[in-house]
């Protein structure tokens, strides 16, 4: 008896601290984002510069996270929740590393757009979009710490607002594009980045509905419902 309480609270142990390291790299993903959009308002090259090598701290930590995992799936051969949480790690992880590269990729477009003439209203529109994202991030990975279903079907709900604020974005650029053929490359790499956020805006998804799996076992089974997806097809970045 006193070896398996031993036992459960190594298990707890390791556990807590690749929640740390998962909150660790959340918070460098928030900071991502929210510095590569505004790089791209305020027209600052060394903060995108900054975006671009802080990506390498939110690898690394993915490494670290997946390495624990799977020490702990190796050595501790946890059951039924405990394998659920584990797993949960491992998904959170891929989907926090992925933000930070669309976050990394807006930045690498910043300095390219930096050196052409501004287009009004677009990088602002841009980091509005950003901050969505950015807020749901939050919501999503405090819902995770306290095994909160309401705040991560929340989150998940909000990213039909993304989804419309994309559209919406799309559709303005299609629009300085065609007043002026002097709009279109800045405008393609400006479309790129706005992709870019929307598919944040699906990772953090899929981070909100891991933790309703973590709570209760299964997905939502709803089908969630998507803003216009009309530009869907119309290029993007992987």
């Amino acid at each position: 008896m006193e070896n398996q309480e031993h036992i459960v609270t190594s298990f707890d142990r390791d556990l807590e601290a690749i929640q740390a390291m998962i909150m660790k790299m959340g918070g460098l993903v928030e900071e991502g984002i929210a510095n590569a959009a505004l790089a791209l308002e305020k027209r600052d090259a060394d903060l995108a510069k900054a975006v671009r090598a802080g990506d390498k701290a939110i690898d690394e930590l993915e490494e670290r996270v997946n390495q624990e995992a799977a020490l702990i799936l190796a050595l501790r051969q946890p059951t039924a929740g405990d394998l659920r949480t584990v797993l949960t790690v491992f998904r959170l992880s891929a989907s926090l590393e992925r933000i930070g590269d669309y976050a990394k990729n807006i930045a690498k477009r910043s300095s390219v757009v930096m050196q052409m003439q501004p287009i009004n209203g677009t990088a602002s529109a841009l980091r509005r979009m950003a901050r969505q994202v950015e807020l749901m991030l939050k919501d999503a990975l405090d819902a995770y710490i306290q095994r909160d279903t309401d705040l991560a079907m929340d989150v998940r709900e909000r990213d039909l607002e993304v989804d419309q604020m994309y559209t919406a974005l799309f559709r303005e650029y299609l629009t300085f594009m065609m007043e002026d053929p002097r709009n279109i490359t800045p405008c393609m790499h400006l479309h790129f980045m706005a992709k870019n956020i929307e598919r944040m805006g699906d990772h953090v998804t899929t981070i909100a509905e891991q933790v309703i799996y973590l709570v209760d076992g299964e997905y939502p089974d709803d089908e969630r419902e998507k803003g216009d997806r009309t530009p869907h097809d119309f290029g993007a970045e992987g």
